[in-house]
């Protein structure tokens, strides 16, 4: 079975690098849990114990994300999100030129019940813009943003969903994103993906209080964005 990568564990709890395409849970479909290749079924092997996801990526998204051990943890670190206590960044691949820095303050429907609006919000700053050579609709070139992004609020598909808003969808969203330049990023790097990374979770030892940071690896194809935008946000 695929094993994933392992950044830190100690006796409560584990931070994992999980790799775009995984989901974290089992289908819901009874028909297709057997052959599901999920996190929850992975990490059990690999770690030879029960476990918990704390919270959620999406099957698309990789990156950093933390694994409780036993339920009593799970609580803990359940509740430091709810509280606001725990930082994520992302680093995100987006069309255009997006500029400066700023907030997008807008609820966003229930992901089960689209009637349903929750307050969110998500930070975000323009750490580099490039152009490729490359014509789209009405010009000439083709524009990109390297963007960071901080989720103060955890809603379904909030980055993607928040950035689109700002005219800036996702570079490999076949959801909220523009066809024409994920066919262009496809061709570029060799990979179908959402370029959406769990950069960095930041967070203190639910036992012990120790303020605590992780990073992911960047896959190899990040770099390969790097070389093209001749930038790397090694923040």
């Amino acid at each position: 079975m695929q094993q994933v990568r392992i950044i830190w564990r100690d006796d409560s709890l584990v931070v994992v690098d999980k790799p775009a395409g995984v989901p974290v849970h089992p289908p819901e479909d009874p028909g297709r849990a057997n052959s599901s290749v999920d996190l929850i079924r992975i990490l059990r092997a690999q770690l030879g114990v029960r476990g918990y996801p704390v919270h959620r990526l999406d099957q698309a998204t990789s990156g950093v994300m933390l694994w409780a051990l036993n339920s009593e943890t799970a609580g803990q670190i359940q509740a430091q999100f709810q509280a606001g206590q725990i930082q994520k960044t992302y680093l995100a691949l987006v069309r255009g030129w997006l500029r400066g820095s700023g907030v997008v303050d807008s609820p966003l429907a229930s992901e089960h019940d689209p009637a349903v609006l929750k307050p969110a919000a998500t930070r975000y700053e323009a750490l580099h813009g490039f152009e490729l050579p490359t014509p789209d609709r009405n010009h000439p070139t083709s524009r990109y943003t390297l963007v960071r992004a901080e989720p103060v609020t955890g809603r379904w598909h909030q980055i993607r969903r928040h950035l689109k808003r700002l005219s800036h969808p996702l570079i490999g969203d076949t959801v909220h994103g523009d066809g024409v330049h994920n066919r262009v990023w496809r061709q570029q790097t060799g990979d179908h993906r959402l370029y959406l990374l769990s950069w960095q979770i930041e967070f203190h030892h639910p036992q012990t209080g120790q303020p605590l940071s992780f990073r992911s690896k960047f896959p190899g194809v990040w770099h390969r964005i790097f070389d093209r935008a001749g930038f790397c946000p090694y923040i």
